[in-house]
């Protein structure tokens, strides 16, 4: 399959200040050293504890974080500078739905406003054109054309995050990233809200980077999944493999996490437990390891610890902590 988006050994630092001048005293690595890839109509989950650099790496794809490092090419094109004309362009091609659509959503325009505003910023099409479009992408969401006139504090929870969703699709952007679109929901709204995004998904051809802490929402949604832990990617393999044949403990804990129906019955794999080390100061071996005090972490101090094809199409880190 053609490779859509392709992320290149990305890092994303952030300054960390301090002292009376507040200079620069440290380094946060929020994404340090991720590469991806994205075929066209896949949809790639990301998952991992908050913190991990999820949310960072999906603002950076969209231009709403600059790298440090690395590159992130589109179809071959390379995105990063979203500045002038170009940039204008590259927005257009890549669009997010954001976690709250409380806050993502402009309280002060009517939903016709907000959904009608991308089709103006880009001049698409006259008057008539774009109320004709915010109608189909009403539709679209399966929401009434009476929304039109209505401000987001009058709706539910799930139904702003369809406008959300409509939204970002209002200029048919060839990605769509999604950073943790039903956390904020209630079980019974999120599962509406997966239904009409893998409904999309069929409908529309997208291909999706998917964001989520939950693995049994990303395990629903998903083609491959990708693990992240503490900026690097740990884990990434099809979805059926990946919660099938864990190979990295990180995800064998994440797995031990999932919630299960009945209570009487317990997952195969334990829950993790102790604190992720903190990106500012990371350990210099393998953070998981470092975090369980495994045995083997002395072994790992030093070592590239990068991903290692262990069968078709499923990569691990490759480290003596970790890989079992």
């Amino acid at each position: 399959m053609d490779k859509l988006l392709k992320i290149s050994q990305l890092k994303v630092h952030f300054p960390v200040k301090g002292g009376i001048w507040m200079r620069p005293v440290a380094t946060c690595k929020a994404v340090d050293g991720v590469s991806l890839e994205i075929s066209k109509g896949e949809t790639l989950g990301l998952v991992g504890e908050s913190g991990c650099g999820k949310s960072t790496l999906a603002r950076t794809v969209v231009g709403l974080n600059e790298p440090t490092t690395g590159e992130i090419l589109l179809d071959g094109q390379k995105l990063g500078d979203y500045s002038g004309n170009f940039g204008k362009g590259n927005r257009k091609r890549v669009q997010m739905v954001f976690q709250d659509p409380a806050e993502s959503l402009n309280s002060r325009h009517t939903v016709g406003q907000i959904l009608e505003e991308p089709l103006v910023v880009h001049k698409k099409g006259d008057q008539g054109e774009r109320a004709s479009r915010v109608k189909e992408l009403l539709n679209l969401v399966g929401l009434p054309l009476g929304s039109v006139t209505r401000y987001p504090f009058e709706f539910s929870g799930g139904q702003r995050q369809r406008i959300g969703i409509a939204r970002a699709l209002a200029l048919n952007p060839e990605v769509l990233v999604l950073d943790e679109p039903v956390s904020a929901l209630d079980l019974s709204i999120r599962s509406q809200v997966i239904n009409l995004l893998l409904k999309l998904k069929n409908r529309l051809g997208l291909t999706c980077l998917f964001i989520s802490h939950d693995l049994s929402v990303v395990r629903h949604l998903s083609d491959r999944i990708a693990v992240m832990y503490l900026g690097k990617v740990v884990e990434i393999a099809s979805a059926e493999e990946l919660i099938n044949n864990p190979l990295h403990a990180y995800t064998r804990s994440l797995i031990g996490a999932i919630p299960q129906a009945n209570p009487n019955v317990h997952g195969k794999f334990s829950v993790l437990s102790g604190e992720v080390p903190s990106p500012i100061n990371p350990p210099p071996g393998c953070p998981f390891g470092y975090r369980v005090g495994s045995r083997f972490y002395t072994e790992s101090i030093g070592q590239s610890l990068d991903l290692k094809e262990f069968s078709p199409g499923h990569f691990v880190q490759d480290c003596p902590c970790c890989v079992i």
